[in-house]
């Protein structure tokens, strides 16, 4: 008797853990760098990005997908391209591109994402515009 309440309860702790093991996972798309130059990367493996999407590199860099092609991605670089190798790691942010705008940032020196080039703190923004594409 006391061998099956015991089967039962780790039968029943089991389910509960079996139950619960796959809602902690979260699925990342990423890339690896084809090829490197001015400013610009051609990236294989996003297939699902979106025009417009911010991406980060393995080494910290940001850029932009703008040119979405079958086989690989073109995504501008917003900050020097020489930190990014052939066959680096690049992951998709699921954002849209946006800077931050408001009367805080006049007179404000930023970079291209609108973070500040001191590196003070970011001011506080009225509102957010959202980066679209040329043509």
């Amino acid at each position: 008797m006391e061998f099956s309440a015991r089967a039962a309860e780790l039968t029943a702790l089991l389910e509960s853990r079996i139950t619960n093991f796959y809602t902690n996972f979260q699925v990342d798309e990423i890339g690896r760098v084809v090829s490197v130059g001015d400013g610009i990367a051609r990236v294989y493996g996003l297939n699902e990005i979106q025009a417009g999407e911010m991406v980060k590199f393995a080494s910290g860099v940001k850029g932009i997908a703008l040119n979405l092609g079958n086989e690989n991605v073109g995504i501008v670089d917003f900050d020097s391209d020489t930190a990014i190798k052939e066959g680096d790691l690049v992951k998709r942010t699921g954002s849209i591109v946006d800077v931050p705008a408001g009367k805080a940032m006049l007179g404000r020196v930023v970079d291209a994402l609108g973070v500040p080039i001191n590196r003070t703190i970011k001011p506080a923004i009225d509102y957010v515009l959202i980066v679209s594409s040329i043509g």
